[in-house]
C-alpha cells in the first residue's frame, strides 16, 4: 500500500525529533516516563497524533484529506490484523509498540474522527458539540496511560487530554458562540482533570503531565517556566 501522505515530516525517520518539534508539550511530557522504551513508546503514538493534524493542512479539498484518513484507519486495521506494515516510520514504530504492549490500534480511531472533523467548514454549534468533538483526544491519551501503567484506568486521563487539545486547538471562527463559552468549557474540564489526575499512579501521570502547561486557552508557557510547571506537576501528581 503505497502512503497518499508521504510529505511527511518524519525525517529519516527520527521520531523523536519530530515529536520535539511538532509536539513539545507531550514530548516534554513523555521525558518523565520510567524507562527508555516508554519514553519510545509515547513518542510513536504522539507522532501519530501530529500526522494525522497535519493532514488538513496539507490538502487543498476535503475530499483529499478525507483519502488521507481512510489510508491511516486501513493501516491501523492491517496492523491490528497482524498484516505487513508499510514504509511509513510512524506505522513501523506503532506497530512495534501494539505488539510489546498488547494494544488495540483501532482503539486510536477516534484520533482520526477528531482531526478529520477540521475538514468540515461547519461550525461547532455549541459547549456540547465541542466537548463531543475533544472526546477523540481521550484515545490517545487511554493509549499512553496503557503504556506506562497497564493497570492504571484510563479514564482518568480523558479531561486532561481534552482540555489540553482545547487550549492547543485554533477554534476561531469554528465556533457558532462567543469565546467566553469556550473559555467556561475549557474551565470546567481543567477542573475534571486535575480530580481525575490525582487518582493516576505516580507511572501513568507522565500520559497526563502536559495538561499542567495550559491553565488558559491563551497560556503557552515556555522554556524554564514550561519545564519548571512539568517539573512541579510530576512531584506534585496535580496538574
Amino acid at each position: 500500500m503505497s502512503d497518499p501522505a508521504s510529505s511527511s515530516k518524519v525525517e529519516d525517520g527520527d521520531l523523536d525529533a519530530f515529536a520535539r518539534r511538532s509536539d513539545p508539550d507531550r514530548w516534554a511530557s513523555s521525558r518523565f516516563a520510567a524507562d527508555a522504551q516508554a519514553r519510545s513508546d509515547l513518542v510513536a503514538l504522539y507522532a501519530l497524533d501530529r500526522e494525522l493534524a497535519r493532514i488538513p493542512r496539507l490538502v487543498a479539498e476535503p475530499l483529499a484529506g478525507e483519502i488521507r484518513f481512510a489510508w491511516w484507519r486501513e493501516a491501523l486495521e492491517e496492523i491490528d490484523a497482524g498484516a505487513g506494515v508499510g514504509a511509513h516510520p510512524v506505522l513501523q514504530a506503532l506497530a512495534d509498540v501494539a505488539r510489546r504492549r498488547g494494544l488495540k490500534l483501532a482503539e486510536l480511531e477516534p484520533a482520526l474522527d477528531l482531526h478529520a472533523r477540521r475538514l468540515d467548514p461547519e461550525p461547532f454549534a455549541d459547549e456540547a458539540a465541542v466537548e463531543a468533538w475533544l472526546g477523540g483526544a481521550a484515545s490517545v491519551a487511554a493509549a499512553a496511560v496503557r503504556i506506562l501503567d497497564p493497570s492504571a484506568d484510563p479514564a482518568h486521563a480523558s479531561a486532561a487530554a481534552m482540555a489540553w487539545t482545547l487550549a492547543r486547538s485554533d477554534l476561531e471562527g469554528r465556533i457558532g458562540f462567543d469565546a467566553a463559552r469556550l473559555d467556561a468549557l475549557f474551565a470546567r474540564l481543567r477542573a475534571r482533570a486535575r480530580n481525575e489526575a490525582r487518582r493516576l499512579s505516580a507511572a501513568a501521570f507522565p500520559a497526563v503531565a502536559h495538561a499542567a502547561l495550559a491553565r488558559a486557552r491563551s497560556d503557552r508557557p515556555e522554556g524554564l517556566r514550561a519545564r519548571l510547571r512539568l517539573v512541579l506537576a510530576v512531584t506534585t501528581g496535580r496538574i
